[in-house]
């Protein structure tokens, strides 16, 4: 994160959101990172990069420890085909496992069409999109985040596997109803303390959702160990929680990928 530290806009979400100090945007190598992972049993991390501007710092990650780091690739869509080209140039040398969209960058809701080359590059390449969901909480647009948004965006692009990522707050019911009723919708914990998730949400993944519900921390700054401990004294049977911590993430990010086209990693 040592990159956005000069942003006046990162600095604030760090200051008055994280009340974070300097650590907020050092760099950590992979090998820290790797040693972090192994003392709480975490197996793969994803890291998150510009595929037209990608860091080979970050990128050396997927190399030196082949299987342990994944990219998810969060193009600007605003450069239109341009970015998605230059996300199918990455993945043909790298483990790009998703792409990833944030819409209160754009102040556009999921549904706007500026989104819809993307979906259709996600579908040819066969690998899902992240899609941040619920209110951030650095003062940014959010109404763009609400969920329900996805309703046509699932009904048009029914092949296409669509993750709410850093939860789905204060929208929880909404993206449950919608995970019942689409069968390729998911939603991942990431940046959203375990404890906190809200009753009806682990009622669901005891019941209807235990295939939908994917486990993320937001490191370094919701940890992995934090998040984990968290996520482990949930009121969540045993097999649920194996679902939420490891296997749902393994069978929508890691199964077989079928692409229309090209070689992919």
């Amino acid at each position: 994160m040592g990159s956005m530290a000069n942003t006046p806009f990162m600095k604030k979400v760090k200051e008055e959101y994280f009340k974070a100090g300097d650590d907020f945007f050092r760099d950590i190598e992979a090998d820290e990172l790797i040693e972090r992972m192994d003392a709480v049993g975490i197996e793969k991390s994803f890291l998150t990069v510009d595929p037209a501007r990608p860091e080979q710092r970050v990128l050396d990650f997927t190399t030196k420890y082949a299987g342990r780091f994944y990219l998810a690739a969060a193009p600007r869509l605003k450069e239109g085909m341009n970015a998605l080209w230059a996300m199918e140039d990455l993945a043909r040398d790298y483990p790009v496992i998703m792409a990833r969209v944030m819409p209160f960058e754009l102040d556009l809701p999921p549904s706007d069409p500026i989104y819809y080359p993307l979906y259709s590059k996600c579908l040819e390449m066969d690998i899902p999109v992240g899609i941040n969901t619920g209110l951030p909480g650095p003062p940014v647009p959010g109404e763009c985040q609400n969920p329900m948004a996805l309703d046509r965006i699932c009904l048009h692009f029914p092949q296409l596997k669509i993750i709410m990522q850093h939860g789905a707050d204060p929208w929880w019911d909404i993206a449950i109803r919608l995970m019942i009723k689409y069968r390729n919708l998911y939603l991942m914990t990431s940046a959203y303390s375990p404890k906190y998730l809200p009753q009806s949400l682990l009622h669901y993944m005891n019941t209807r959702g235990k295939q939908k519900i994917m486990f993320a921390s937001d490191h370094p700054v919701l940890t992995m160990d934090r998040c984990l401990q968290e996520a482990q004294a949930l009121d969540l049977r045993p097999e649920v929680l194996e679902n939420y911590l490891y296997n749902n993430s393994d069978v929508v990010f890691f199964e077989e990928r079928k692409p229309r086209y090209g070689e992919f990693k």
